[in-house]
């Protein structure tokens, strides 16, 4: 079984992939982990390459959430078995970035780098609510759902992931 999850910040990209990683017993990869790194400075494209396409060589069965376009992604998508893609609306989505910054404020999630602590500011807003869902992300998702239509499934709120949850 190999499952990725993508879709727009603030989501739930990582916490269902959490809770599919558990459900099936298969290894992890939360691509924010290991792209963010203490003091908000990112690794290098190539680097990030070298450990997903290692990941993808060491495991049969994954699950990988995130979306980083240029960190294989197009093998990334032809090797998964489901692609589900978390289309929730961007008010939903800032909630959720909200009461996730909340609960974890000034501590790092278990899905994000060592170091890399929660927080909520002007620019991570404007990323969530705008630069996020711009007609260069919006073309990528469409691309997807076209061209690997007969393994996506789009959710598009929670009600739609609750019942992906219980129905998995």
């Amino acid at each position: 079984m190999k499952i990725m999850v993508i879709g727009y910040s603030g989501s739930g990209k990582s916490t269902l992939a959490e809770y599919l990683g558990k459900k099936y017993e298969i290894p992890i990869l939360h691509l924010d982990h290991i792209f963010w790194l203490p003091g908000w400075k990112s690794r290098s494209r190539e680097e990030m390459q070298r450990i997903v396409a290692r990941f993808l060589k060491h495991h049969n069965s994954w699950v990988i959430d995130g979306n980083y376009t240029k960190t294989e992604y197009e093998h990334r998508l032809a090797q998964a078995d489901r692609i589900i893609f978390l289309s929730f609306n961007r008010f939903s989505c800032l909630y959720r970035v909200w009461r996730r910054y909340r609960k974890y404020k000034g501590r790092t999630r278990k899905d994000m780098g060592r170091g890399c602590k929660e927080k909520l500011d002007r620019e991570f807003i404007r990323w969530v609510f705008w630069e996020g869902r711009d007609a260069r992300h919006q073309a990528e998702y469409r691309e997807v759902q076209k061209k690997y239509r007969k393994k996506v499934i789009i959710i598009r709120n929670q009600r739609q992931l609750d019942w992906f949850m219980k129905t998995v």
